[in-house]
């Protein structure tokens, strides 16, 4: 039976349309309906129950399974996949080891609103009798972080695992969970299959959502210099291109979180730049006088107190508790038909090109990078990329670390989706798998990864994965032998720099032992030389970047303060 376990109050949808009965095994209507959503690989690391089932299930309708070396990166993987192409994406473990390793991945998709199913195996009844070799319970595990939950023993198991996906996808999206017994997946079902997911008709606005447009629409007929903020939910292309129509005709500028890095292009006249809820965007947001949250998420921030007078309407299609701001208007339409209502209207112009200008540069240089050793900056590492990359229409993924802060900044976006990162867990060990799914997923594009050394020291196996997977993936690793983000926090404390340290680690040659072409570089030129080497490759390519981190702490606190 369904369990929802989280946080979605949306029921699932119940009409759903039907065709004739089959025969099927239970592993069987599970690959055809996540086919059927789109899913063309699925990410894992099997064990000897249901996901040989499940695997096979999925090989004979010619969806790949992705072997990886550790769960939590083929959760990763499949995060990935499923915000790459903005729909469901599907991991598959064992049990016991399996679902406890994949759950960092799991809550990662949980905090970034990702629908991603996981399948684990399970233990029947009978098996719980009597066994207790790697028991645990599962479902309790993982229910903080996913939405819903099913072992689909019943006999409407098309019915109930369309309801779960409906689960996923609907916002905030997020991960659910299929907990499938190798007896289960092989048991065979006469159904009634469902054969699309069914149309929604859009309701019309209620009376209290008629009179929320009205005030947004007052507020924005007062304005004169009102900002965008872009957010999670803003992703898709339909709602990007209302966005930026907005800007265009409200003359007003538009900031982004980093998930919504691309939802305005970087290159953009109206894009000023990133807004993470600290210092940075501070002296942009502060001087407009209305602000217009465009599906921002809370989770997106990081958790300082909301700073800004000026009235806020906020836009999305759900209520986020808890929020930062108390809004002056508050529209709880599906995003694109809530901007529709508001394009009709404009504010008097207040805003110059020139402070455009002026607070774009401003913004820019707040985050340029001092450094003091050896090695190339954050900022040259990411700029030297962009440049070398410019005609190759790249996509990027980008590791937890303070190298972050500059491959945000200053890798220029332009569209949605295109530049990856874990931004509500934050979690290290995502570049690398993150990287390998948008190269699987649409293998005509090049991929840069931007991973630190500690990021990729912890999934480093996944090279492998990489070379037997041939994707275009260029992964630049800035080593500086630190966990500089932990030293940033040391250094802010006055604290001794301690336990933060490791040898620096020749990641070249542990490529190259994985069969890939890797390169260390220490100057700029050297640099552009891999760089040209790495994207003439048809397969992957690390190159190992001797960084200079004395300037993190002054870049940290221009961003956050």
């Amino acid at each position: 039976m369904l369990e929802p376990v989280s946080r979605s109050d949306t029921p699932p949808p119940t009409d759903m349309p039907k065709i004739a009965l089959a025969q099927s095994t239970v592993a069987q209507v599970v690959a055809e309906i996540c086919v059927r959503h789109g899913v063309r690989q699925i990410y894992g690391l099997p064990g000897g129950g249901s996901s040989l089932d499940v695997m096979q299930a999925f090989a004979a309708l010619g969806v790949r399974f992705v072997l990886a070396h550790t769960e939590a990166a083929a959760g990763m993987m499949a995060a990935a996949d499923a915000e790459a192409h903005g729909g469901l994406a599907v991991v598959v473990t064992t049990q016991g080891p399996g679902t406890a390793s994949v759950a960092n991945a799991i809550a990662h998709a949980s905090l970034d609103r990702v629908p991603v199913l996981v399948i684990t195996d399970g233990w029947t009844r009978q098996q719980l009798t009597h066994d207790s070799h790697q028991v645990f319970d599962q479902r309790a595990m993982l229910a903080p972080v996913v939405k819903a939950h099913t072992r689909l023993d019943g006999e409407q198991v098309a019915v109930e695992l369309e309801r779960l996906i409906a689960i996923a996808g609907t916002e905030p999206c997020g991960p659910v969970y299929l907990e499938l017994t190798g007896e289960n997946a092989r048991r065979t079902i006469a159904e009634q299959h469902n054969d699309a997911s069914p149309a929604v008709a859009a309701d019309a606005p209620s009376a209290s959502q008629s009179e929320a447009v009205a005030t947004a629409i007052a507020l924005i007929e007062k304005a004169r210099r009102p900002v965008i903020v872009a957010g999670l939910e803003a992703r898709s292309s339909d709602v990007a291109s209302r966005i930026d129509a907005l800007a265009m005709h409200w003359q007003c500028p538009v900031l982004t979180t980093y998930k919504a890095k691309g939802v305005t292009a970087d290159e953009s006249d109206h894009a000023l730049g990133l807004f993470t809820g600290g210092a940075l965007e501070r002296s942009s947001v502060e001087s407009a006088d209305l602000i217009v949250l465009c599906g921002l998420d809370p989770v997106e921030l990081i958790g300082r107190p909301w700073p800004y007078t000026a009235p806020v309407i906020d836009l999305s299609p759900v209520e986020h508790v808890p929020h930062y701001v108390e809004p002056a208007a508050r529209l709880r339409l599906p995003l694109a038909r809530s901007l529709d209502a508001l394009s009709s209207v404009a504010p008097s112009r207040g805003w110059s090109n020139e402070e455009f200008v002026r607070l774009k540069t401003g913004m820019h240089e707040a985050l340029a990078y001092a450094g003091s050793e050896t090695g190339l900056t954050p900022v040259a590492v990411v700029q030297i990329a962009a440049r070398a990359a410019q005609h190759l229409d790249a996509r990027v993924t980008v590791d937890a670390g303070a190298h972050m802060f500059s491959a945000m900044a200053f890798w220029p976006a332009k569209r949605p989706r295109d530049v990856l990162i874990s931004n509500g867990l934050a979690s290290m060990a995502f570049a690398l798998p993150a990287g390998i799914a948008m190269g699987v997923s649409d293998r005509t594009r090049q991929v840069i990864a931007f991973t630190g050394d500690g990021g990729l020291l912890m999934c480093i196996g996944e090279l492998a994965t990489a070379v037997r997977e041939g994707v275009k993936l260029c992964i630049v690793v800035f080593n500086d032998s630190t966990l500089s983000l932990i030293q940033i926090k040391q250094q802010s404390r006055g604290l001794e720099r301690d336990g933060i340290e490791w040898p620096r680690i020749d990641f070249p040659a542990i490529a190259r032992g994985f069969g890939m072409s890797a390169f260390s570089v220490v100057t700029t030129q050297a640099y552009e030389n891999a760089l040209e080497e790495a994207f003439a490759t048809n397969g992957p390519c690390l190159i190992d970047v001797h960084v200079d981190p004395s300037g993190y702490l002054a870049q940290s606190k221009a961003l956050r303060g």
